[in-house]
């Protein structure tokens, strides 16, 4: 298999992590279909539906490059539909709606996950094969586009930057304005690092700390891990909704920074396959509550001009604490404190992003009252 052709696989999920460079687009331009974005989400859609389907024309043996380059094209247009969904996600949800959205969002990712990366996996092996289930997914993500013809438009559709240089550079301009922009920016970084490192070797721990096999710590991490956090996203939007983005961000933050205990307790008992899917349980489903609440804040922060660029920019920042910190810091704390010591450290880790959610709480509160 050449190096070249190989080399084309690695560019598959960079999209992701670039998708804001695109975004003005999304905010400046729109095809004449739908709406703002609704007219992007249905154009990727589309898009989407046929390359997947493409891929399962083609063979790796004799087609890896061909079929390397439709993946890349459906990470791009897979990113689009994102920064469009997340820019109508903010435009089309009232104030006290976001809570919900949100969580129904979070709902949405994970059963998508499941069924791409588990049910594709069962259909594939066991009637269709890979060429075929990849038609089958192709077809259904053409067939679910037609909800977004359904999708209701915002109540006031906001203004379209006039130039593309505006809606470069009007996003940043516009929140840097803000006096309380850098702490925000701040409060991103800090709000879920706690559980980013608690996350960042969790399966690492769990198969070679505490002794259990791969297949235990998957059956569990796949099925109550997953209802978990879809237990609780919906549980944070059904909450937010009565206590307020800023008392939700405070209690499902702390929440957040507790249930890393369970993996202290992991770590300091004997081995226990009950004790393992409780912390698992108990941690996805505080995560669950403070990811929806999270993403309303995400949601909140954003002009509805440029909910597009401001959107993706935030949630790229997201990242940071997880890929720049967690990321690189877990393993020497690891080795030098020790797996018990070190989740203890994480519930400490957490303490700061809260400390300046409750300095900020005129500004959360603020989001709350202007919508």
């Amino acid at each position: 298999m050449p190096l070249q052709e190989i080399g084309f696989l690695t560019l598959v999920g960079t999209a992701y992590t670039l998708k804001f460079l695109w975004a003005p687009l999304v905010d400046r331009y729109a095809p004449p279909l739908l709406g703002r974005r609704r007219s992007w989400m249905f154009m990727t859609q589309l898009l989407l539906a046929l390359a997947i389907m493409g891929m399962g024309l083609l063979s790796p043996s004799t087609a890896l490059l061909p079929l390397a380059l439709l993946a890349v094209a459906v990470a791009f247009f897979s990113a689009t539909q994102d920064i469009a969904f997340d820019a109508y996600r903010s435009d089309v949800l009232r104030t006290e709606e976001r809570g919900a959205g949100a969580a129904l969002s979070v709902m949405g990712y994970r059963l998508a996950m499941l069924v791409s990366a588990g049910l594709a996996f069962i259909v594939a092996d066991k009637w269709l094969g890979w060429g075929n289930t990849y038609i089958v997914l192709g077809a259904l993500m053409g067939l679910l586009s037609i909800a977004t013809l359904l999708a209701p438009e915002p109540d006031a559709p906001a203004a379209v930057p006039r130039t593309l240089a505006r809606a470069v550079t009007e996003p940043l301009r516009e929140f840097f304005q803000r006096p309380e922009a850098w702490v925000l920016l701040l409060l991103i970084v800090l709000y879920k690092l706690g559980d980013a490192f608690a996350g960042a070797l969790s399966t690492t721990f769990l198969i070679r700390g505490a002794g259990f096999t791969a297949t235990e710590v998957g059956s569990v991490n796949k099925v109550l891990g997953l209802a978990a956090t879809i237990i609780g996203a919906l549980a944070g939007g059904a909450l937010m909704a009565r206590m307020g983005l800023y008392r939700s961000l405070m209690l499902f933050g702390l929440l957040q920074a507790v249930s890393n205990l369970g993996y202290w307790l992991i770590a300091i008992s004997p081995k226990s396959i009950w004790l393992m899917a409780m912390a698992i349980g108990v941690e996805n489903l505080c995560g669950g509550l403070g990811t929806a609440a999270f993403v309303a804040l995400l949601m909140g922060l954003c002009d509805r001009r440029f909910s597009a660029t401001q959107f993706a920019l935030l949630s790229a920042l997201s990242a940071v604490g997880r890929t720049y910190l967690a990321g690189p810091l877990t393993p020497p704390l690891v080795e030098s404190l020790g797996w018990p010591t070190f989740f203890m450290l994480t519930v400490f880790i957490a303490l700061p992003g809260l400390a300046l959610l409750r300095w900020r709480r005129a500004d959360i509160e603020r989001l709350d009252r202007e919508g």
